[in-house]
């Protein structure tokens, strides 16, 4: 017997597109909206503005489905939007960040136990309910497909519609778009679908459009003249490790206890290059300056790590524990420490600390050149900090012990995340002794954050946020110097020490691990040199 399907309801295609504009609008803007009447209070005329957006909105979105819906396309795009828009919609409500580029190239860089961290059953229900459950009935809704003409005819006169409709509010409320595009433009960066979409595509055009795909060698005229004494440099890449929360920049609880006891510079005003760990490895081991900076002039640039390769006299290894170098280390000695394979000291996840295991050994494998050993960290990883450090480090409790950071008092939160920078200090404060073992050498270790870390504060979490909006926990970064004595003779130790009490940032280490090791090239900026 055949299935009746004339009962069933119908819906022209146009109506299809408008009612999921309109069922994104009321729920999955729930944060825009917050923002928003955050900045307009809810009295007077403001009900009638901040309503007028929703209008835009709905009438943009409507315009961006119909130019690209056709009887085969119109189903798989909003099944698509409302899939991924339940995901940036649970993101942006659970952490308040902002779905832009850099968060699409953390998302496509991020490894499966990255992820894993990420999953609880909000996010299970936020996927389930505004994203599983829509699409499916987007996906059975029976729509009455016009013959081509028609359907063209439709399409040009929603597209004017909605155009019209979107203009002319803007237009009748134009005091208030003057003063939302001008002094609050960051508000229309939490539009979901439309501003992931936008940066979405500005992802996929910056990563495949490109002019040229060749790799640019700088620094081949890289030069070590001073072979009278061997140089050890163990360079330490942190993870989410903001500066106001190190006892060595004045935090009142002890997180640096084992670094205090040593004889470091301190770099107390350090500054991150970006707010993600995609954004900010690649940059800071680049020889442009964050103003300079762009992801596709780093991927087609040698970094200098390279610069140190062409030298021919120096060693290099990089050991991450981290998601990987970001491209950094591709052309050098790389080794993946996130797995028991490789490191020793692995419970529930595998330890910064393990990295340590065997270096000694490479450093006498390689006793005819120098050393640079760059150590990626998991260091302060979130959300889970609970996960990042060992239970002899659980000095500040009570402890949040969940990815879902809303559950959590601001208290566990910020306990948690102490302990993790608890358990940081000791591996470097390890990382230190180890360099202490090679007194004939010249050896330093250079420690600095990657990013920093929201804990809550005005209901921010984690990272990620745009650079020009980002708070200070974000781009404010812990970084500090040791040098063992052989090298501290060579420097001008107090002129190096008025440079470290002034405001710096990730420009900084390019040239300074040239200088560390002496390098002669014409790359080399001394001005961007912290000990020379």
């Amino acid at each position: 017997m055949e299935k009746n399907t004339a009962s069933r309801p119908r819906i022209t295609q146009t109506k299809l597109i408008f009612f999921t504009a309109l069922w994104l609008l009321v729920l999955y803007n729930m944060t825009m909206y917050a923002h928003i009447i955050g900045a307009y209070s809810l009295d007077g005329k403001n009900i009638f503005y901040i309503a007028s957006t929703g209008v835009v909105l709905v009438a943009v979105t409507t315009f961006l489905f119909t130019l690209f819906s056709s009887k085969y396309t119109t189903k798989p795009l909003l099944v698509t939007v409302l899939l991924v828009s339940s995901l940036t919609a649970y993101f942006m409500d659970q952490y308040n960040v902002i779905i832009d580029k850099d968060m699409f190239r953390n998302v496509f860089e991020t490894q499966t136990a990255e992820v894993m961290d990420l999953l609880n059953f909000k996010l299970f229900g936020y996927f389930l309910l505004l994203g599983v459950v829509p699409a499916y009935v987007v996906y059975k809704t029976k729509v009455d497909y016009q013959t081509p003409r028609r359907a063209l005819l439709s399409k040009v006169r929603t597209l004017l519609l909605s155009a019209i409709v979107a203009i002319a509010t803007i237009a009748v409320f134009g005091k208030f778009y003057a003063s939302f595009f001008r002094e609050h433009k960051v508000l229309r960066y939490y539009s979901n679908p439309t501003y992931w979409i936008y940066s979405l595509g500005y992802y996929m055009g910056e990563k495949f459009i490109t002019h040229d795909h060749t790799l640019k060698k700088i620094g081949l005229d890289a030069k070590i003249e001073d072979n009278t004494t061997r140089k050890i440099v163990f360079m330490v890449v942190g993870e989410a490790a903001r500066a106001d929360h190190f006892s060595l920049n004045g935090y009142a609880r002890q997180t640096n206890p084992k670094l205090q006891s040593e004889d470091i510079l301190n770099y107390e005003k350090m500054y991150s290059c970006g707010t993600s760990t995609a954004y900010s490895v690649p940059c800071m081991f680049s020889i442009y300056t964050r103003s300079e900076y762009s992801h596709n002039k780093a991927l087609y640039t040698e970094n200098v790590l390279d610069v140190l390769k062409h030298t021919g006299k120096v060693a290099i290894l990089w050991r991450d524990n981290n998601s990987d170098s970001k491209g950094v280390a591709l052309r050098v000695e790389y080794q993946d420490y996130k797995t028991p394979k490789n490191n020793p000291v692995c419970d529930s996840e595998c330890r910064d600390i393990g990295m340590l295991e065997g270096l000694e050994e490479y450093i006498a494998r390689h006793k005819e050149k120098n050393i640079l050993i760059v150590l990626h960290q998991m260091g302060n990883h979130g959300p889970e900090y609970y996960k990042r450090y060992t239970e002899a480090y659980k000095k500040f409790t009570p402890v949040c012990k969940t990815n879902d950071l809303e559950k959590c008092q601001k208290e566990e939160i910020v306990n948690a995340y102490d302990n993790a920078l608890l358990y940081s200090d000791n591996f470097l404060a390890s990382t230190i002794e180890l360099a202490k073992r090679f007194p004939q050498a010249e050896t330093a270790v250079l420690y600095m954050s990657d990013h920093g870390e929201s804990l809550g504060e005005n209901g921010v979490y984690l990272h990620g946020l745009p650079y020009f909006i980002a708070p200070d926990a974000q781009i404010h970064i812990g970084s500090f110097l040791w040098l063992n004595e052989r090298y501290k003779n060579k420097l001008d130790i107090d002129k190096i020490k008025i440079k470290a009490n002034a405001k710096l940032s990730h420009d900084y280490l390019f040239h300074t691990l040239l200088g560390l090791f002496g390098v002669k090239t014409k790359v080399y900026d001394k001005h961007l040199d912290l000990v020379h």
